[in-house]
């Protein structure tokens, strides 16, 4: 029996998904019921999708020419067709320390923390990739590129993808412009680098870094992963701030800095989408307390929108 909207919500809820301890099990549920999408090549191949005809032209190769077109048109037509490729997808995930943040409660003891929510949209972006064959790479980072694992096709490359993503991270400062120009230099073909990540780093460092994947000729999308607390700030009582990455501890009373941080977090979060557009890069925000199907359907529906 195939589970209603509401029902495949509730599935995949944060929550619901904290209870399941194989990151390779989670993946699987999270992926259930999505539909997923052949890649369309922008080259004109001869695959078996038609596209349209051209005019025949001397060279050409006449296999591909439409006979029952010359048989009503007395012309000669060749039929194009568009190709379906594989696409090589880099998941370029965050575990420095401030991804170990975390509000959201479940039913463990401990709460579910954004690199929870990056590494599950990775896993199950990796499943959805290595199904429909295309060849899928990782990159995890902090301060540096601590790990590199360039695109494969194999059943091996998911498990060895998932077996990554839940090594327990180093939780170090981070440095995420530098790393995307390492990733940069590495990848060799034109390929799908998915960054998932709070991005709470310099903006100049971030654009650089993603303007050296731009030059690169990669399709590059910014997965940028944020607590509801962070987004909200709803603190009321006197509280103290342990600041994430060397940043220290702060005791004092929220309300006389909501207006400011929300300030300043707008703005940043604006900053960051006005420079990802002007290059061309899809940036997409998400709650770890919102179900993981509209991270993915956003997702593809914005990939079903490029091809």
């Amino acid at each position: 029996m195939t589970p209603s909207q509401s029902e495949l919500r509730k599935y995949l809820d944060p929550r619901t998904l904290a209870r399941v301890s194989s990151l390779e099990l989670r993946a699987r549920q999270i992926v259930e019921g999505l539909m997923t999408g052949m890649h369309r090549s922008p080259h004109q191949g001869s695959s078996v999708e038609f596209s349209q005809h051209r005019q025949y032209t001397s060279g050409d190769d006449i296999r591909h020419l439409d006979w029952k077109v010359f048989g009503r048109s007395d012309r000669l037509y060749i039929k194009q067709y568009q190709e379906e490729t594989n696409l090589p997808i880099v998941l370029v995930v965050d575990a420095s320390e401030s991804m170990g943040f975390g509000s959201v409660p479940t039913d463990s003891p401990r709460n579910w923390t954004k690199f929870d929510h990056a590494t599950s949209i990775a896993a199950a972006l990796a499943y959805m990739g290595i199904h429909q064959q295309d060849a899928v790479g990782l990159a995890i980072f902090d301060q540096v590129l601590s790990r590199y694992f360039p695109p494969h096709s194999t059943s091996g490359q998911w498990r060895h993808v998932v077996t990554e993503l839940q090594a327990v991270p180093k939780w170090n400062k981070t440095d995420t412009g530098k790393v995307l120009e390492q990733i940069a230099e590495k990848v060799s073909h034109r390929s799908l680098i998915i960054v998932i990540s709070d991005f709470f780093d310099s903006i100049e460092s971030l654009v650089r870094g993603l303007r050296h994947l731009r030059y690169r000729r990669h399709e590059v999308v910014c997965m940028q992963v944020l607590d509801p607390q962070e987004i909200e700030f709803p603190f009321d009582d006197i509280t103290m701030f342990k600041g994430m990455e060397e940043l220290g501890e702060l005791l004092t009373e929220p309300r006389g800095l909501r207006t400011a941080y929300l300030e300043q977090f707008k703005t940043f979060t604006d900053a960051m989408r006005k420079s990802c557009r002007a290059m061309k890069v899809d940036f997409h925000q998400f709650n770890t307390k919102d179900p993981l199907d509209a991270a993915l359907s956003n997702f593809l529906s914005m990939r079903a929108a490029t091809i």
